[in-house]
């Protein structure tokens, strides 16, 4: 999907009202996160050993890598059953593919957190970058144009042509700097020629992809808050079963689908083994060398803990402001757009906003799966520091679980964002604006390592201006 900055009076004015109330009784307020600044200032934990540096990012390697590890299993699963489905496509088999993507989203809706810090799943250089690859784009790009994989209906109610699916031979993707790319044969090779390829909407590979091709379009073309391609506050794409049994493109359709699952698993292989607690080749290297294991020739290799907290610590805060609060959510809720909801699709972004955050709960908490992994990021606080990040932390949970409750009872996230719906908006709004305050606190958690980091190293520069 092409993303649609486009704010309408309605949306700014609920932003206004949004950005100055919290909408909840359990909300920080400007002053206590002030107050956390100002204490932080005095309460910083001086002298914190290497040990203990290593020791609290062993807590967040074995985090990633059981959380890599239950993600590529689920991304297994989902394989098989995309394969079950091209086989014998009915609609009890393509409910079981949609069911296995969804549980392949809750796993690795969690991994989301261990971006933005330099590591094996989208370091952009060095030697990381170079030995597994930076495969986030491959795996989990988004907004993807629909349109450059297979049909849509357009605004004039017209099935659109010129796609992935219904071209052989050499297949020149829109956009600027772009290679043909033969697509008579779809294999992972292939699609990873095609993804990205002439600008980042081209998104030909990862989940969402896969997300397409088993729910169909959910979006209305000629407004971007219609609902007339699959109507209902709890209707998600309606994709029918004869796209892939009668229509000409059938098997074009399923062959797309395994090469893409097939590409998922290669992916998150190297990724999940970059985490691994044994060094064989690549397979455990980064960890080691997180954890400054690495001797001999590999030595050189090793990373400064306080490098990779510093990165870590940066990563976290940009994707809880930048990423999940703003161009997650704040471009959705204040667009409003359903164009620019993260699995639009499927209808599972309300999922999506809860595992991001339950990542981010994770690492600050040293937790996997409700339990305690070892000492954790945010155990060097101050007892008030953490008093008043676990408060900001409640009230975050507390939104995200009405956001959640609508979803699956009343309203998708699509018509949660709808200007019409002000409670849900304000509820949105104000979540946004929380995870924002949340992303800030990692400058008061990297104090307590001795780490200095301002609000700017966690603002992404970039970030979607609504």
């Amino acid at each position: 999907m092409n993303k649609t900055i486009l704010s309408t009076m309605i949306a700014g004015a609920l932003l206004v009202s949004a950005c100055n109330s919290t909408g909840g009784k359990t909300a920080v307020s400007k002053n206590e996160v002030a107050a956390v600044e100002t204490t932080s200032n005095t309460n910083v934990t001086a002298g914190i050993s290497k040990g203990d540096k290593l020791a609290t990012l062993s807590t967040y390697a074995s985090i990633a890598s059981a959380n890599y590890s239950d993600t590529l299993k689920d991304a297994k699963a989902l394989q098989v059953a995309i394969t079950d489905f091209s086989k014998n496509p009915t609609e009890k088999t393509l409910q079981v593919a949609k069911d296995a993507w969804l549980v392949s989203r809750e796993s690795y809706g969690t991994t989301e957190i261990f971006r933005l810090s330099n590591g094996p799943i989208d370091a952009e250089d060095g030697w990381v970058a170079e030995t597994y690859g930076g495969v986030e784009g491959e795996l989990n790009s988004w907004p993807l144009d629909e349109n450059m994989i297979d049909y849509t209906i357009d605004a004039n109610n017209k099935r659109t042509s010129g796609n992935i699916i219904d071209t052989t031979g050499m297949f020149t993707p829109g956009g600027e700097d772009v290679t043909a790319v033969d697509v008579t044969t779809l294999t992972p090779e292939v699609l990873g020629e095609l993804n990205t390829n002439g600008g980042d909407a081209n998104v030909a590979a990862g989940y969402h992809a896969i997300e397409f091709m088993l729910w169909g379009q959910d979006q209305d073309y000629n407004n971007m808050i219609e609902d007339t391609i699959t109507n209902g506050a709890m209707t998600a794409g309606q994709r029918p079963v004869t796209d892939f049994t009668t229509d000409k493109f059938a098997k074009r359709r399923l062959d797309y689908l395994n090469a893409v699952a097939d590409k998922m698993v290669e992916d998150l292989t190297v990724v999940a083994s970059a985490w691994d607690d044994k060094v064989n080749g690549d397979k455990g290297l980064y960890r080691a060398a997180l954890l400054d294991q690495l001797t001999g020739e590999q030595a050189s290799k090793n990373i400064d803990p306080a490098v990779s907290l510093k990165q870590i610590f940066a990563g976290v805060g940009v994707f809880s402001k930048s990423e999940l609060a703003n161009e997650r959510i704040a471009v959705a809720v204040l667009t409003p757009s359903e164009e620019d909801e993260h699995s639009c699709f499927s209808d599972n972004t309300h999922r999506d906003i809860a595992l991001n955050y339950q990542g981010i709960k994770n690492v600050l908490l040293g937790e996997y799966k409700g339990k305690k992994v070892g000492p954790a990021f945010i155990d060097n606080l101050s007892t008030e520091e953490q008093a008043a990040i676990s408060k900001l932390m409640a009230d975050i949970e507390t939104r995200i679980e009405k956001i959640n409750t609508l979803a699956t009872t009343t309203m998708h996230f699509d018509y949660q964002i709808r200007p019409e719906n002000k409670d849900s908006v304000q509820n949105i709004v104000t979540l946004k604006n929380q995870l924002r305050r949340l992303g800030d606190q990692m400058v008061i958690v990297s104090k307590a390592y001795g780490i200095s980091l301002t609000t700017n190293d966690v603002t992404d520069a970039e970030e979607t201006q609504i």
